[in-house]
């Protein structure tokens, strides 16, 4: 049976794939797993460990991530083709989720992101430390591991709290009173130049960690590969998002942001 279940969350995450642009509804992937909406939304987040609508955002952002990156079209053009109908709307939620708003995204990731560089988290006498370990596998190559708290299980926005590796070894976060999920993502430091996103090679997530009180907590983090099941990360990174060394098209002039206008 959960083989069965998920079979039919993969297929839906697909569609999702394929047809970010178009208005999908849960009815309509519901219809397409052979679940009640209901069933389909439960099973969907066992499987993927968040919601389908949410999901779905994070296709479509990072598929504008890819856009902003490969092509020339203008921000507006964009925010249409992954599925907004509204640019103050695609800008909000573009600007939260990846850290930048989608016109400054386009210029750092053309002359290259800088370091992601954050302290360990606040120092607040009562934060409370989040540690592990992490076990680098060989075979993953030239690696840098970022491992950050973030308040939901997308990666996306700057984390809370934020450790860098460039080899095995424990990492340690500081983070305030809450419910934090822990993830971690090595990407390639040796990938090959082009005007493109790039996948991580290894990803993994600890379990969601409630702190309190500035007491010390263990959250081991393993590594694995990237299924179908696994979120894409929106948060900008100088080894997944960057033009390398090839040459980007020219581009159209038109990108000042819209003021915000009425949500899809």
């Amino acid at each position: 049976m959960q083989i069965a279940a998920e079979v039919a969350i993969e297929r839906t995450i697909n569609i999702m794939w394929n047809r970010h642009a178009e208005p999908l509804s849960l009815e309509e992937l519901a219809e397409a797993a052979i679940f009640s909406k209901f069933y389909y939304s439960r099973i969907f987040r066992d499987v993927t460990g968040t919601s389908p609508g949410r999901f779905l955002s994070a296709i479509r952002l990072f598929m504008a991530k890819r856009h902003l990156l490969e092509t020339a079209a203008s921000v507006t053009d964009i925010s249409y083709r992954v599925g907004y109908n509204s640019l103050g709307t695609f800008t909000s939620r573009f600007t939260r989720s990846v850290g930048i708003s989608p016109a400054k995204y386009r210029f750092l990731a053309r002359c290259g992101l800088p370091p992601l560089s954050l302290p360990h988290g606040a120092a607040d006498q009562k934060a409370s430390t989040v540690t592990g370990r992490l076990h680098i596998p060989e075979s993953a190559g030239r690696v840098r591991v970022y491992v950050g708290a973030f308040n939901s299980p997308i990666v996306e926005g700057l984390p809370q709290s934020c450790d860098i590796l460039d080899d095995s070894g424990p990492f340690h976060l500081t983070v305030p009173d809450g419910l934090w999920f822990v993830r971690a993502a090595a990407v390639a430091t040796d990938a090959e130049p082009g005007p493109r996103i790039r996948m991580p090679r290894l990803i993994g997530s600890g379990w969601p960690v409630k702190v309190r009180g500035g007491k010390a907590y263990t959250s081991d983090v393993p590594l694995r590969a990237v299924t179908p099941f696994d979120l894409p990360i929106l948060l900008a990174l100088p080894e997944l998002d960057g033009p390398g060394t090839a040459a980007l098209p020219e581009l159209e002039t038109d990108e000042q942001e819209a003021p915000l206008v009425a949500a899809k």
